[in-house]
């Protein structure tokens, strides 16, 4: 069952009118990212809520939706290894 909220659309903004919508059914997949440096990065948002804005909508007449995220879950798939620390250093680049 929707929820009457108040909830800021922007870190420090004020707070407008929106109803939390509850999320029936999820599908969160990984996204798979191959940089330039040659390195892949694995990474999966975590959505925890769902706002409607209350009295806006998109060009296409579409309510606006606002997500509310948890942390990110991050692995890294592969670095080349230029990338990597050398063996026995810190850091900072100081042996151990």
């Amino acid at each position: 069952m929707e929820r009457k909220i108040k909830a800021p659309m922007q870190l420090g903004g004020p707070a407008v009118d929106a109803f939390e919508v509850p999320i029936l059914e999820s599908t969160e997949r990984w996204s798979e990212l191959t940089l330039e440096d040659g390195a892949v990065i694995r990474i999966k948002p975590m959505i925890v809520g769902v706002i409607r804005v209350e009295g806006q909508w998109d060009q296409d007449g579409n309510p606006v939706y606002a997500l509310r995220g948890g942390p990110n879950l991050m692995s890294i798939v592969s670095v080349p290894d230029r990338l990597k620390k050398p063996v026995g250093r810190t850091t900072q680049g100081k042996a151990n």
